[in-house]
């Protein structure tokens, strides 16, 4: 589960580390307001607009200004809340802006990457620090790896002060801005663990110059990002209200309701397997013969009728799928059964011509518990599904549906 970057400073703030003040608006009308407010707390007039959208390249995409004025900020509303933003992470057709944050903006004179996650490799959870806060971590994890510090969090007591005291000379904190940096890194590690966090980033944390206040300047989160795990959530009330439906797609989430796994792509052939591994062979196979898949949908070991019924509803919405591949290796899910939800779904299915059934090709490959049931139950149904193509293997099904769509 994600949250947006406003709910994120919330978080942090809660948990006593430093974030300028901001608004979060819904409007145009309500940006030089937010503004005025925004600058009377930074005392510098200087502002950030930002849109509330679960991607990142909001900067390159001109989703984050800096703006000087209510005119400014104004402006920067309009254009972040009448476009939709397109960056390498939302793909061509963009995400739609409905909340932006007007924030204090702060003068920076260095910014730093801090984040906590769990390292599979190690099975332990790891503080991730660098010098080269602002931008893409993952770039400069694989270019500059050395730049990348890592402290891994002890399974009971989790990051200890002298892990952080370290950490913090290592990023070259001096002073009493070593102090600070270690209370932000010890609070974020409290904060990981209490709300059973996957991912909690503050990028960049910077340092503001030195001022008569405060002659060593100040450590302040300004973005931060948060990832929690879904297994979770029902743990925490507080976190499951920030979850926001208008940012997830609807398809994914009807497919939730019934304990389906389903990822939208942008192919057109739709794959119904079970089991992930079944799921990354299949669309490997479907990209070998010259297609590529529209989704990603996991019908699981113990999907009901119903639900392999849903998950053709689900594929058939789209409406860039062209033919529809069924792979399934019956371990503890029956093919009778999921052959019954093949005829239920070619039964009820309506389209949007108002006709009732399947219009696109149908590749079914059947192995395992009951496949003689389920076969026998699909080629009585070949009268209703006339659409329907039996397959012998993942390769034939493969090329057959391929072939069908070209």
């Amino acid at each position: 589960m994600k949250i947006h970057e406003y709910q994120a400073r919330e978080l942090l703030r809660n948990a006593g580390i430093p974030v300028p003040p901001g608004q979060v608006i819904e409007t145009i009308d309500d940006a030089a307001g937010a503004y005025r407010r925004a600058s009377d707390a930074a005392g510098t007039g200087l502002v950030v607009v930002k849109a509330q959208v679960h991607a990142g390249g909001r900067g390159k995409a001109g989703f984050v200004k800096l703006v000087k004025s209510a005119d400014e900020a104004t402006e920067a509303a309009r254009f972040m809340l009448t476009h939709r933003m397109i960056s390498p992470q939302t793909g061509a057709e963009g995400l739609e802006v409905k909340k932006l944050l007007v924030a204090a903006g702060v003068e920076i004179a260095k910014e730093f990457y801090l984040a906590i996650t769990t390292d599979r490799a190690t099975r332990r959870n790891v503080l991730i620090a660098s010098r080269e806060g602002g931008v893409e971590i993952e770039k400069i994890a694989h270019e500059r790896p050395d730049a990348i510090l890592k402290e891994p969090l002890h399974p009971l007591m989790g990051l200890q002060e002298h892990q952080a005291r370290r950490v913090a000379f290592d990023l070259g904190f001096a002073g009493k801005q070593v102090g600070q940096a270690v209370r932000v890194m010890l609070s974020l590690a409290r904060l990981f663990l209490a709300k059973d966090c996957s991912l909690a980033e503050i990028n960049p944390l910077v340092l503001t110059p030195p001022t008569r206040e405060q002659p060593d300047g100040q450590v302040l989160a300004i973005d931060a990002k948060f990832n929690f795990d879904d297994n979770a959530t029902f743990r925490h009330d507080d976190i499951s209200a920030m979850f926001d439906p208008t940012e997830e797609n609807p398809a994914e989430m009807r497919a939730r309701r019934f304990g389906l796994s389903y990822i939208a792509l942008d192919g057109a052939i739709g794959c119904l397997v079970n089991g992930a591994g079944l799921a990354m062979s299949t669309m490997d196979i479907v990209k070998l013969h010259g297609q590529e898949p529209a989704n990603f949908l996991d019908v699981g070991g113990g999907a009901s009728e119903e639900a392999v019924t849903e998950a053709f509803s689900i594929i058939l919405s789209d409406r860039r799928v062209k033919g529809v591949l069924v792979n399934i290796f019956g371990g503890i899910m029956r093919c009778d059964v999921i052959a019954q939800g093949i005829i239920n779904a070619a039964t009820n299915f309506k389209n949007p011509d108002g006709s009732i059934g399947f219009k696109v090709p149908l590749v079914v490959r059947l192995e395992g518990t009951n496949v003689e049931a389920g076969r026998t139950l699909l080629k009585g149904a070949r009268a209703r599904i006339p659409t329907m193509h039996a397959a012998t293997d993942l390769t034939d099904a493969a090329k057959k549906v391929c072939a069908a769509v070209a």
